[in-house]
């Protein structure tokens, strides 16, 4: 397609008048050589095949250099394409061949007769050229009088236009002679891009500086680059004159591509991807990147951007801990995104989990067939290996390796070794996965478990009633040592306290204080409290996926509550999860949980198991209670610090303390949490006037 004068002018000099590219008229490739050299340039593309290299059988014309130049080939005036022209060096490789002394008297009279046909030296060069999407061969015949053959010297060039690109364009040329007496000769290039379309770093913000003319009018798109698909058009606007647009650094991907182009018929769209290197588009691609069951053995990872990943299949066991990775006897296998993937199981099980690491680094975890198939179960994993003569193995997969079952190891499978092949044995068992020589088998352990506590309520029953009668004998001092007992019960249940996990979006380091001075407060009422500011070190080591996912399962398990601190950036968060629209106005850094967190708490919500289990809060001043979204509304938010009283009473359960008690536990978290609050919501210092400046997709 043409390129207009418009966009070649901007590209290569600001002003038309200061452009010297020499113009080609017409469409039609041509070849010229040097003075002495002849050549032609043969109809049409060849095939590029260079072949082996092969000993040269005297002197032989090679390519010794590549030389490039931009021309312009124009269909009129100033309808002109960007091209590239190619200068290919020729010099002499090899030797005559010198006859030995008595060959030499018998030879004489045949040189006489060879002369004529070694007057010229004759080779087929051909020039390769690739240019996304763009990939050409042409062959070029040359030829040079014997006399000016000399070994290693220069014979000349042959000069050929030329070869049609886009702007911005990676060009890479390669020469080589048939048949091949070298390693060909290779030249990358990269085209002159468009200068007038600039990106710059400023914060959290990313400026597209657009410096054109008042007068020029031009289209800008943003879009994501899809490898599979078309590409997936994110803003576009139709503009005039100098722009300054702004991104928010949570907005960016590597495929995140730019487009330019002049509202002009027939014109060209140059693009460019600038944020393929930038380490913030790629934690942006991680946290977007989702996990989705299709089928009982189908899955797919999405993400709008390709991934280079690993998944593998982990068995994660019930009360958290590492998710036990499957390879061997598993193998692992190149993730391709938005394509459907087919697990290699028989059955599927709640336990088992899906992993997806890139540079052996764990980004995604997720137990796909937990909401269809219910909780963890306590279930044993079994490793069958089958040898010769239908000989077999048995070991159970623990973190502490693969624990044969009849051992005298201290584990829990050595111990119930023979029950449970006993249980493999009748049938009980679930065969997840088999080969030719190995099996997965996932035995259940609910009736040993029912065994322990059945001889933990038999001790029970016996010891209340050894109490019973001592009751009947010296009643008043069993009354007594009762009241004793059930005084300290009460007080340890007390001191120990209540599970209670703090998810909030790290707006910026004000809002961290205010944070940390809440869950220093409760933790005083007492409250057991996790929150990330406190494990960095396993919020790094784990990330911030793994690490929520693990203190939740701890949190809800124990009877504890999750609680929710909204913010603006997390009110954004939420609504871009629940694709409404909108973006997420507030950084988050790499050891913010709140991000990670959303992939489970929104299930919770959507499924409407979050009652009992969740609680909202938001921070007068800060928010409003309309801003909360409606789905989360389906616990309890409260407003801190007014409704303290209520929030505290939720936290620490009903009939915990009495109502003066919990009255002034709520006057001294409110007094830690004042300052911080203040300290926030102070109006800051006069910041200027802002820049003029468009912003996108926030």
């Amino acid at each position: 397609m043409p390129v207009p004068w418009f966009l070649l002018s901007l590209a290569l000099g600001r002003s038309p008048m200061v452009l010297s590219l020499e113009k080609l008229m017409g469409p039609q490739d041509t070849a010229r050589c040097s003075p002495g050299l002849s050549c032609h340039l043969w109809d049409g593309d060849v095939l590029c095949l260079p072949g082996s290299i092969v000993s040269a059988p005297g002197p032989v014309l090679v390519p010794t250099r590549l030389q490039t130049e931009l021309v312009l080939r124009c269909h009129q005036e100033t309808d002109c394409d960007l091209c590239v022209r190619v200068a290919i060096h020729l010099a002499v490789h090899g030797h005559w061949e010198e006859p030995k002394d008595e060959d030499r008297s018998g030879r004489a009279a045949d040189l006489e007769l060879e002369e004529p046909r070694n007057a010229f030296l004759q080779a087929q060069v051909v020039l390769s050229f690739q240019a996304y999407p763009t990939a050409r061969c042409v062959l070029l015949e040359v030829q040079v009088p014997a006399a000016l053959v000399q070994p290693g010297q220069s014979v000349g060039s042959v000069v050929f236009d030329c070869f049609e690109a886009a702007l911005g364009a990676e060009v890479r040329l390669w020469s080589y002679t048939q048949p091949r007496y070298q390693k060909e000769l290779n030249l990358t290039q990269q085209l002159p891009a468009l200068p007038w379309l600039s990106v710059s770093a400023d914060g959290d913000d990313v400026h597209l500086v657009l410096d054109v003319s008042e007068e020029q009018h031009f289209g800008l798109s943003l879009y994501w680059n899809q490898v599979q698909g078309p590409t997936k058009p994110w803003w576009h606007s139709n503009l005039t004159g100098p722009r300054n647009i702004t991104l928010n650094h949570t907005d960016l991907f590597p495929c995140l591509c730019i487009q330019v182009w002049p509202l002009e018929p027939d014109s060209v769209r140059t693009s460019l991807c600038p944020f393929k290197e930038d380490p913030r588009a790629h934690r942006n691609l991680w946290r977007a990147a989702r996990l989705r069951l299709l089928s009982p053995q189908g899955w797919q990872l999405n993400a709008p951007c390709l991934l280079l990943a690993e998944a593998t299949l982990c068995w994660q066991a019930p009360g958290g801990g590492p998710c036990l990775s499957l390879v061997p006897p598993l193998s692992r296998e190149n993730v391709t995104v938005n394509k459907t993937l087919e697990l290699p199981l028989l059955n599927a099980h709640p336990n088992l989990c899906v992993q997806v690491s890139s540079w052996e680094k764990l980004q995604l975890q997720e137990c796909l067939w937990a909401d269809s198939l219910g909780a963890l179960k306590d279930d044993m994993l079994l490793l069958e290996t089958r040898g010769p003569q239908d000989n077999r193995s048995l070991c159970a997969l623990e973190p502490s390796g693969c624990t044969p079952l009849l051992s005298q190891a201290s584990t829990r499978a050595a111990r119930l070794g023979e029950q449970l092949l006993q249980d493999l044995q009748s049938g009980q068992c679930l065969q997840l996965w088999e080969d030719d020589l190995r099996a997965l088998w996932a035995c259940p352990m609910d009736k040993y478990v029912h065994q322990r506590w059945a001889l933990v309520w038999l001790a029970c029953l016996l010891l209340a009633s050894a109490l019973f009668l001592l009751f009947l004998v010296k009643k008043n001092q069993v009354k007594g040592w009762l009241r004793l007992l059930k005084e300290d019960l009460r007080a340890g249940a007390v001191a120990r306290g209540r599970a209670t996990l703090l998810v909030y979006s790290a707006e910026d380091s004000g809002f961290e204080r205010l944070v940390g001075a809440l869950a220093s407060a409760l933790c005083q009422l007492p409250l057991r409290v996790a929150v990330d500011l406190w494990s960095r070190r396993e919020l790094s080591a784990q990330g911030p996926l793994a690490w929520f996912h693990a203190q939740r399962r701890q949190t809800l398990q124990e009877g504890g509550v999750v609680v929710l601190l909204f913010s603006p950036g997390a009110v954004a968060l939420c609504h871009e999860w629940l694709q409404d629209g909108a973006s997420a106005s507030a950084p988050h850094g790499p050891h913010d949980a709140f991000a990670a967190s959303l992939s489970c708490v929104l299930p919770d919500f959507l499924q409407g198991r979050a009652p009992g289990r969740y609680v909202g809060a938001y921070f007068e001043g800060l928010l409003h209670s309309e801003a909360v979204p409606a789905l989360f509304r389906s616990v309890p938010v409260f407003s801190l610090p007014s409704q303290l009283p209520d929030f505290l009473r939720t936290l620490q359960g009903p009939g915990t303390l009495r109502p003066g008690r919990l009255g002034e536990r709520a006057k001294r978290v409110s007094r830690a949490l004042q300052p911080a609050l203040d300290q926030l919501l102070q109006p800051p210092g006069d910041p200027g006037d802002p820049e003029d400046g468009t912003r996108v997709g926030t």
